[in-house]
């Protein structure tokens, strides 16, 4: 299988795969086993009816899974299918009592809870599903590279439809808070530490609205459907973490000049 190219670390690299990126896309999703993965789906994912029918099939799975961030969980086969089953239309179905939303998001995309209508045989359906494995399988590839690109294309492609959603500014910033790409963002953008996350929920909640105030004028995820805003909140991200890797060896001196060079 094609592996996306980065060959510089830091915004250096960021701005090739940006420049670079649909032409590789494009090769990546040439790969023989991507497309017989995505092909098998979209001829059978139509004719599932169940829930358990979904997990019992590996293939259809792998891309269900991977088309919303959860590949780690394709052994979770029960697991899979009581977040499917139980649906969202209720407050405590398991998929609602998860702070990562996108147990919620899997669920709600194929309505085999109880009160919703299966929406796997809609037409189109497959096509989202199948575009989003393959969005999520190269980034997955692009982040055996370099963990930062990866979180990076990941909130690129996720963060917008948060910021465009309806909700009040909390609820966007909890939904934030609860997927953990977009977390490790924030959380690193606006240089907070990793022990930051044991704090009260709500003191985070506060937290995080400082601090993007202070950043970016504003506190509401809405401004990050701007596309400047949404590049200055990942330029910082891959900034600091770039710093972070550069090590505590270098004088802060060098890491300035190391960064102006790239």
């Amino acid at each position: 299988m094609f592996q996306p190219i980065i060959p510089l670390p830091g915004l250096s690299g960021w701005r090739f795969l940006q420049t670079t990126y649909d032409r590789q896309f494009e090769t990546f999703t040439k790969s023989v086993e991507l497309k017989r993965d995505t092909e098998y789906f979209q001829k059978n994912i139509g004719a599932i009816e169940t829930a358990e029918g979904l997990v019992k099939d590996r293939r259809l799975l792998t891309v269900t899974l991977g088309a919303f961030g959860l590949q780690d969980d394709i052994n979770n086969r029960y697991f899979i299918r009581k977040v499917l089953e139980e649906g969202t239309t209720n407050d405590d179905s398991l998929a609602n009592r998860f702070a990562d939303p996108r147990y919620a998001e899997l669920s709600k995309a194929f309505g085999f809870g109880p009160n919703e209508s299966r929406k796997n045989g809609a037409s189109g359906f497959a096509a989202e599903i199948s575009a989003k494995f393959q969005a999520n399988s190269f980034e997955v590839s692009t982040g055996d590279q370099d963990q930062a690109m990866r979180i990076a294309l990941y909130a690129q492609r996720q963060l917008v439809d948060i910021a465009e959603s309806d909700g009040s500014v909390d609820t966007k910033w909890f939904t934030i808070m609860g997927d953990p790409p977009l977390r490790n963002l924030f959380q690193k953008a606006l240089n907070l530490p990793e022990s930051f996350g044991q704090i009260d929920i709500d003191q985070q909640l506060g937290v995080f609205k400082e601090r993007a105030k202070k950043a970016f004028g504003t506190e509401d995820i809405a401004t990050f459907g701007d596309t400047e805003k949404l590049q200055e909140l990942i330029t910082k991200f891959i900034v600091k973490d770039q710093i972070d890797n550069l090590g505590s060896s270098l004088s802060s001196g060098s890491i300035a000049l190391t960064l102006l060079q790239r």
